[in-house]
């Protein structure tokens, strides 16, 4: 680790050692000879002819790419760029220098971008197989939380003021269901990722009808052979020099989409928290604050929202660069490509690391939770009280008026005087509602107010999640350290 020079966070702190690999320049540039291999392949499988009518490109010059792809020379093309400044002419220097046979036909009809946009998106792709792989494994932690606590009532909260109760379990749905919206969101991008194949100069493949001497035909079969060569089903079928920019504003608003999933839930968490009802993982030694000792604090949960904070604005760097392209082609999109794409993909995989990290660990206080639920159930069962009522005879609009007054009485109590919730005490004592107390008490069963709770997570585990993970099963299997 270098102490004298910036260095980012999210490769120090907060991305795996696999997200970073894809976008490293190892990754990058091994990528590049592979493109520059299926370039040559394809023109000589098209049968390229020089001057004198001899095929171009022979077997030897191929295979001699081939034995160069990942030794790559970077101190002679860091060189050469001092000299000449254009990153791609001086690594196709440096392959030539590595395959003097091959030298002659490297990049033979194709301009930086056959390089450049084809690897962005072969990246991304890789990148989002790594994004989706962490998605299926935290969807699958969240539905083992869920089912276990399927039906453990809760409170539930509406405006953050206690609402009509819900279960621990069928809360978890809720995250669940972001995550499963994000991941179809995902799986429809990556099933319209294309490659640019090889446009030429500004799409045109002018250069190519210069090469194969106007052959239609044999032009027309360059884009499907390199796409197959490169494991993709198509080429974009026309474009300019480039892909167009909206392809990387559709990838970082998958990111921003789970970057806010995330954040819903490291909400979520950080205020059931405070409620001391559920706390994410704290480690023995781990120090909660520096100055207070005794605090346990949801660190976690916070950065996830800390990331993804970054994410959801990150995702309009793409919007701006895809809004502001001029024609065929302009270079004020390179500078912000190179950070906004892979920051924003190594900041979602940190975050999904947490993600499972948190899920894995949740612990969760039954008995705050049943104490706070019965401190205000008596309020959530006051419908009930008054339907029985009617029932027997009362009328309903004294009921509700004689209830409305007993309430802000109770809650005064609660609310002014630090005292326990007396409702049931003060609804007893009153001849309209013909109840005693114990009959009253015996209407306090949590689960009498849960509504389908239990029953509904049971379906959605079972209708919407289970074919997700039955059909992803050799993705399963992760577990997620937290570096610091």
């Amino acid at each position: 680790m270098s102490t004298d020079r910036y260095t980012s966070p999210l490769s120090e702190r907060y991305s795996s050692k696999e997200m970073q690999y894809i976008f490293s320049q190892d990754m990058k540039f091994s990528t590049w000879r592979k493109l520059w291999i299926a370039l040559a392949e394809t023109e000589k499988e098209l049968g390229l002819k020089d001057a004198d009518g001899n095929p171009r490109i022979t077997d030897e010059q191929i295979e001699e790419l081939k034995s160069h792809i990942y030794d790559i020379n970077y101190d002679v093309a860091k060189a050469r760029e001092k000299e000449v400044r254009h990153d791609v002419m001086s690594h196709v220097h440096a392959y030539g220098e590595q395959c003097p046979k091959a030298k002659p036909i490297i990049h033979l009809g194709a301009t930086s971008c056959y390089v450049g946009d084809n690897t962005d998106v072969i990246i991304m792709r890789e990148a989002l197989y790594i994004v989706r792989k962490k998605l299926i494994n935290v969807i699958a932690e969240l539905k083992d939380f869920a089912m276990k606590y399927r039906n453990m009532p809760t409170l539930a909260f509406t405006h953050f003021q206690p609402a009509q109760p819900t279960t621990v379990g069928k809360r978890a749905t809720l995250w669940l269901n972001e995550l499963v919206m994000d991941l179809e969101d995902l799986d429809y991008v990556l099933s319209t990722m294309k490659l640019l194949g090889c446009k030429g100069t500004t799409g045109t493949q002018a250069s190519f009808l210069e090469l194969f001497n106007g052959d239609q035909d044999k032009i027309r079969q360059i884009d499907g052979k390199i796409a197959e060569k490169m494991g993709f089903d198509a080429c974009v079928p026309v474009s300019g020099q480039t892909y167009s920019r909206k392809v990387d504003t559709r990838v970082l608003n998958v990111l921003a989409g789970i970057a806010a999933s995330a954040h819903k839930f490291s909400n979520d968490i950080r205020l059931l928290q405070h409620l001391k009802e559920v706390e994410e993982p704290f480690e023995k030694s781990q120090i909660g604050s520096s100055a207070m000792a005794y605090k346990r604090n949801p660190m976690r949960s916070e950065r996830m929202a800390s990331l993804a904070d970054f994410v959801i604005s990150d995702a309009l760097n793409p919007a701006i660069v895809s809004s502001t392209q001029w024609f065929e082609r302009t270079l004020d999109d390179s500078a912000n490509k190179r950070m906004s794409v892979p920051e924003g993909f190594l900041a979602v995989d940190g975050i999904l690391d947490l993600y499972l990290n948190v899920v894995d660990g949740l612990v969760v206080y039954d008995k705050v939770i049943i104490k706070h639920m019965m401190a205000e159930l008596p309020f959530m069962a006051t419908e009930n009280i008054m339907m029985d009522a009617v029932k027997a005879g009362g009328d309903r609009q004294e009921l509700h008026e004689k209830i409305r007054e007993l309430s802000m009485i109770a809650g005064k109590r609660v609310k002014q005087e630090g005292l326990d919730n007396n409702l049931l005490e003060l609804i007893a004592a009153e001849p309209m509602f013909g109840v005693t107390l114990e009959e009253l008490q015996s209407k306090l069963d949590p689960m009498k107010y849960v509504g389908r709770s239990k029953e509904q997570v049971d379906e959605y585990l079972a209708n919407v999640i289970k074919p997700i993970l039955d059909s992803n099963k050799e993705e399963l299997g992760m577990k997620a350290e937290i570096n610091v």
